[in-house]
């Protein structure tokens, strides 16, 4: 087998670019483009859909179909991987399934916003329902296998903190580019208007991410760097077997919470800018891109040290973080000027951003690889999925949440307060849960000497 090397890790790297800025798309401005607030109304923005909570008086329509659309996702999650774990493709169990899906992944993309009539409609709802099922179904379908490749790829614990080290990176910057969307339909709008220029926005953004899910299936020959032996389990008997693992129930559970709280933040933070801190739309931009740029410089340290102590603790660590950030969020704008409760929040979310975003997949790998040497059975694709499948079930949920908080005195930002507080509750309540976790048996297992 060959020895991956870092141009390699870059490579692979950019199909997480790709992804993730497709899935930006939709995390970030989903709600923002289909249950507009008054200022975007103002500016030219369409309803497409019903608003209020009209779904038993207790959610809104793009929660509902948010929230379907990502249990179908959490349910189709240990399907791909079990037919990915026992793929017997000469090509490798895990590219070919990346290559064939990226095309629909990034047209189905552009699709979600292309409402076939111009206002409130039923045939909108259905469009909505079914491009987003899509949408996720073929987002699992290349993103299942990319996870398992972590571990595959990476058979040391230095390789794999490198390769979550380098597809953070880049998950960071797909993020980053989905959030500089308003920077170019602010400028397509004097000739296109505001709903035409954010469509045109998505299709070009859509395009980039295409290119980018393609990079690592045409320079990684899976087969130099991967041998491993088809799982002939069902998909059924292989998650049943993958949550018996206690040491995986744990994390899970935490990273249930870590997602549920994470949702809730990044689908409110356009709203939390404009609503709360009293900001226009083009600062969801900048603020974010200067939360990733220092996390970014954090990197290196969180590289070194998680070389050095505890995985567990340095994710402790980002949890009780992101719950700062999220506290800040809530009493932002009561006093004092907008623009400095958003700079303490990248202050403050920066280094949590760099923990989170490198050590989860890292834990998630070392489980994995423990799990195999135990039971001697390659399952590294339902490992990822199953942790997809709980968090996306957790996400339905955040969406729901979200959608009903904001339709909660929205004039006044009363419901947004909320969300980013019950956000910082449940991420302090994933820290309670991790610290169950015990990191040292399973660092028994896959490294003895140490």
């Amino acid at each position: 087998m060959k020895k991956l090397t870092k141009g390699k890790m870059w490579c692979f790297a950019i199909g997480q670019f790709g992804w993730s800025l497709l899935s930006a798309l939709i995390t970030n401005w989903l709600v923002y483009f289909y249950q507009p607030n008054a200022d975007s109304i103002a500016e030219g923005q369409t309803l497409f859909i019903p608003q209020g909570r009209v779904v038993f008086g207790i959610a809104t329509i793009i929660g509902g179909i948010a929230a379907l659309g990502r249990i179908f996702d959490a349910v189709t999650d240990p399907l791909i991987a079990n037919l990915s774990d026992r793929s017997k493709n000469p090509r490798g169990r895990r590219i070919p399934f990346m290559q064939k899906i990226a095309i629909p992944f990034a047209l189905v993309t552009a699709l979600v916003w292309m409402a076939p009539v111009n206002g409130v409609s039923t045939v909108n709802c259905i469009w909505l329902l079914v491009t987003l099922l899509l949408f996720y179904l073929f987002m699992t379908t290349y993103c299942t296998p990319y996870n398992a490749l972590i571990s595959e790829l990476g058979t040391t614990q230095d390789t794999r903190i490198s390769i979550s080290t380098y597809i953070s990176v880049t998950f960071l910057l797909g993020s980053a580019i989905g959030y500089a969307a308003p920077y170019i339909w602010g400028a397509l709008i004097p000739s296109f208007g505001r709903v035409m220029a954010i469509r045109i926005t998505f299709i070009i953004l859509s395009v980039i991410g295409l290119i980018a899910l393609f990079v690592p299936t045409f320079t990684i020959n899976e087969k130099d760097y991967v041998t491993t032996v088809p799982s002939n389990d069902n998909a059924f008997d292989s998650l049943v077997k993958t949550f018996k693992n206690g040491d995986f129930r744990v994390f899970v559970g935490s990273d249930v919470l870590y997602f549920v709280g994470l949702t809730i933040f990044q689908t409110g933070l356009p709203f939390f800018i404009t609503a709360l801190m009293k900001l226009p739309e083009t600062m969801t931009t900048i603020l974010y891109v200067g939360m990733t740029l220092l996390s970014f410089l954090c990197y290196p340290l969180v590289n070194f040290l998680a070389h050095r102590m505890n995985k567990k603790k340095l994710v402790l660590i980002g949890f009780i973080g992101l719950s700062c950030a999220y506290i800040i969020t809530a009493i932002s704008g009561l006093m004092g000027a907008g623009m400095v409760f958003g700079i303490l929040v990248v202050v403050v979310a920066a280094f949590p951003m760099a923990i989170l975003g490198i050590l989860p997949q890292a834990i998630v790998a070392d489980i994995a690889q423990a799990d195999a040497m135990t039971t001697g059975e390659n399952r590294e694709g339902m490992f990822f999925a199953a942790r997809t499948f709980a968090f996306k079930m957790g996400q339905s949920i955040s969406m729901l949440l979200f959608t009903a908080f904001a339709s909660i005195s929205p004039e006044t930002g009363f419901g947004y307060r909320i969300a980013a507080i019950v956000a910082a509750v449940i991420c302090l309540a994933g820290a309670v849960v991790l610290s169950r976790y015990d990191e040292k048996k399973i660092l028994g297992i896959i490294v003895p000497e140490k």
